[in-house]
């Protein structure tokens, strides 16, 4: 086993005084390409290039002497550390950091990034990395080859950002570039980068904050709000109702990295509270007023979520492939071809029970396990406690076994 492993971060400064030493001592030194020929790396020392960490850790345990590891940025903040520290490896490892590449990133931008979400994109990765982009207003992702800038833009169709492309930060190679996100797949881009995702409209903000990412209290308390704060004319529809949208969202579980579809999204009162949760939302409705207020309801919240005006089925065709969907218009038929997509959760409501046995028996046959609750909200005046008005659904659920967490 290596008597010690030095993990050192590299950002294309001078290495430090501790950096200098344990490169002068080792043994082993492994590193991508670039590190490797850095010249305070030994001449006599053993060098690994650096692809499968796991593979690298193996040959570090079973050396005889002192290694080394390099690696670019901060090797702790979505690095190599996690990976040399798991306990089948045995061994005991040292850091010496250096500025991340997510920091130096936002440097080069002249932007800050407390406010920032911080995603790895690969290519088991990148949808849920894409979602992240599309609910939130500014992002960092962190990039590999087949998941970089132009998949990322690729993905991103139908919402608008600015994409801030870093190529090999830190190198005389290093390049920054503005570019708008349908533009990202029009260029070949150099590995490593770091893209940092912006646009949308932003939450009203404080000056300063006191947590990094989304700040989790933003906005009012409670996953629902009163059926008012929607302020549908009317009142909201039969399938809106807060107590409704309380189960509704509660077998959902709408949470961040997942694609939310609600479909006959009405007020869009749904729609912003799964975005309001962290996920990205896709609203759909046939009717333009019923468009109108989502977008209204969604900058009244400041979250994110795209509004697509159509049909279902049909509208549904080209749509990014959801994670969870409420189906709160279209009957059967829709639930039929939204279960076709194969999300992970489904939701709908019935006003009959003759209804509600079509849509079960609609999942059942596309193999999701289906549950069925028949609600009713009574909602009484609380100063002569006298009925004021009563609301009875069945609430629909399917879940697919093939993906249940």
């Amino acid at each position: 086993m290596a008597d010690r492993v030095t993990v050192i971060g590299w950002d294309g400064s001078p290495p430090t005084e501790a950096a200098r030493a344990a490169l002068g001592a080792a043994t082993l030194v492994a590193g991508a390409a670039h590190h490797l020929a850095l010249p305070d790396v030994p001449p006599a020392a053993e060098r690994v290039r650096l692809g499968s960490v796991s593979l690298a850790a193996r040959r570090i345990a079973a050396h005889r002497g002192t290694a080394v590891v390099l690696a670019d940025g901060d090797p702790g903040f979505f690095g190599v550390v996690r990976t040399l520290r798991a306990p089948e490896f045995g061994l005991e490892v040292e850091v010496v950091p250096a500025v991340s590449s997510v920091a130096a990133a936002f440097a080069r931008a002249g932007m800050p990034w407390d406010d920032a979400q911080v995603v790895v994109a690969h290519r088991r990765t990148l949808r849920r990395a894409v979602n992240v982009c599309r609910a939130h207003t500014k992002v960092a992702v962190l990039t590999s080859p087949g998941a970089g800038p132009a998949e990322l833009g690729l993905l991103m169709e139908g919402v608008h950002r600015t994409f801030v492309i870093c190529e090999e930060l830190g190198t005389a190679r290093e390049q920054v570039t503005v570019v708008t996100s349908d533009k990202a797949a029009d260029h070949t881009w150099r590995d490593p980068n770091v893209v940092i995702v912006v646009g949308g409209r932003a939450a009203a903000a404080e000056d300063g904050g006191w947590i990094a990412g989304r700040d989790p209290g933003a906005g009012p308390r409670g996953w629902v709000q009163p059926d008012e704060a929607y302020g549908a004319p009317g009142g909201l529809g039969e399938g809106e109702t807060q107590l409704l949208r309380a189960a509704q969202l509660a077998r959902l579980g709408p949470r961040v990295g997942d694609l939310v579809w609600d479909i006959g999204c009405g007020s869009g009162a749904l729609a912003t509270e799964a975005a309001r949760a962290g996920a990205a939302v896709i609203a759909v409705d046939r009717l333009p007023e019923a468009c109108a207020r989502t977008e209204a309801a969604a900058r009244r919240f400041g979250v994110q979520l795209q509004v697509v005006h159509g049909t279902a089925p049909h509208v549904l065709e080209n749509l990014p492939e959801p994670d969870v969907v409420r189906v709160g218009g279209g009957g059967a038929a829709v639930v039929s071809a939204v279960a076709d997509r194969r999300p992970q959760r489904i939701v709908a409501h019935a006003a009959t029970r003759d209804e509600a046995e079509l849509v079960g028996r609609g999942l059942t046959e596309h193999g999701y396990r289906v549950e069925c609750a028949l609600l009713q909200s009574v909602e009484l005046d609380t100063g002569a406690w006298t009925e004021t008005e009563r609301n009875v659904a069945f609430l629909l659920s399917g879940v697919l076994a093939e993906r249940a967490p």
